[in-house]
């Protein structure tokens, strides 16, 4: 009578389990990598929205206290409304600081006329260790572009107006200005509003 030989096959899958879970570790650090890489871009966006918002709020602010500076010379109010009020600085500066503040190095700063600003930052972390070695170098950048947004118009005062009357400011509401109590004046955010734009 012949024996029959047995054959075990335990030995054969223990390469095979070893292969598959270097395969799924391997893919879990690939991932890893990916969402490190995608949360540092995101922090780069975030810092250039901040960046361009305040760039633009800074500029509002600024043309709202012309507007209340020359309140009483209505000839005055389209300038600023478009922009060109006398004194306006740069506001790259406050671009700057809220970079900063979220992570970041401003790499530049450029008004698009005098209602807009367009910013490129850098984040100060890199994307981190990884299975790709150069992400340890990395920075992400990001691109924001702000603009403000005049939210009045107003009708020259007729010729025949009294010499200190003023005209009616239409915003999101009417301002009937009285140049005798100039007590109730429209906020920099009643005048102009300041949002994000995809360029």
């Amino acid at each position: 009578m012949k024996r029959r030989l047995r054959y075990n096959d335990t030995g054969q899958a223990f390469p095979i389990y070893i292969t598959v879970v270097a395969g799924l570790l391997f893919l879990a650090l690939a991932y890893f990598a990916v969402g490190q890489a995608a949360v540092n871009r995101s922090s780069a966006q975030t810092a250039a929205d901040a960046a361009a918002l305040a760039a633009a709020q800074d500029t509002r602010d600024q043309l709202a206290g012309e507007w209340v500076k020359d309140v009483l010379d209505p000839s005055k109010w389209q300038a600023i409304f478009e922009g060109n009020g006398q004194g306006i600085q740069s506001s790259c500066w406050r671009a700057s600081q809220l970079a900063q503040q979220n992570g970041a190095h401003l790499r530049g700063c450029d008004p698009d006329g005098p209602l807009s600003y367009e910013v490129e930052v850098q984040t100060k972390e890199s994307m981190g260790k990884s299975l790709v070695p150069i992400t340890e170098t990395t920075h992400s950048t990001a691109r924001a572009t702000a603009v403000i947004e005049p939210l009045c118009t107003f009708q020259p005062v007729a010729a025949e107006a009294e010499p200190d009357e003023l005209p009616r400011l239409s915003c999101r509401k009417n301002w009937d200005l009285d140049p005798k109590h100039l007590t109730d004046l429209p906020e920099p955010q009643d005048l102009f509003d300041v949002h994000l734009v995809d360029r």
